[in-house]
């Protein structure tokens, strides 16, 4: 029985696919990434590069919107644009690695960064602006997380939890945005 079939009907027993562990015998140089991985490696690889792009668009908006805020609620509401960044920059670096886990290379490459990303840049100068801005690339942040976990499902557990965490993370950043409107 192989370990991600279907539920067992009765009378079927839970074990594991010995074929597939003898497989994770062989090719060391692969670390972690067994033949069980699959077909789905690739797939999952290219989603994890849309993500990090998206990811360090995000960095960047929200960077120049620290640096860019004015007007009375602007200190308080640029210091969080700077926690945004920094959270969202340790987004990226999770992302970069699980990429290299899985066999693949991350896609840091500038000339290609916003067609990329699933989210846009920004260069609002009004501080309301900004964080409308923020707040519609954090929605896209869900949605397209939310979608990949979905896609992912039980195909590759460890990169579906650790988009799990990171999706957390981009609803509370919505949840305050959305708070800051009208301040």
């Amino acid at each position: 029985m192989n370990a991600t079939a279907s539920p067992p009907t009765s009378g079927e027993r839970l074990t594991l696919d010995e074929d597939a562990i003898d497989a994770a015998r062989k090719s060391l140089d692969d670390g972690a990434l067994t033949p069980s991985y699959g077909p789905w490696r690739d797939d999952i690889v290219k989603l994890l590069n849309g993500a990090l792009a998206t990811e360090l668009v995000c960095v960047l908006r929200y960077k120049r919107h620290y640096f860019t805020a004015n007007g009375v609620s602007s200190p308080a509401i640029a210091d969080e644009f700077l926690v945004h960044a920094n959270e969202e920059s340790a987004h990226a670096d999770r992302i970069a690695e699980r990429i290299v886990q899985l066999g693949g290379d991350p896609d840091f490459s500038p000339a290609t960064l916003l067609e990329r990303s699933h989210a846009g840049y920004d260069a609002s100068e009004d501080l309301q602006a900004m964080v409308r801005a923020n707040l519609v690339a954090e929605r896209i942040a869900v949605e397209t997380y939310r979608q990949m976990i979905v896609l992912i499902g039980d195909k590759d557990p460890t990169t579906r939890r650790m988009l799990e965490d990171i999706l957390a993370d981009e609803e509370e950043h919505a949840d305050e945005l959305k708070d800051w409107l009208g301040h």
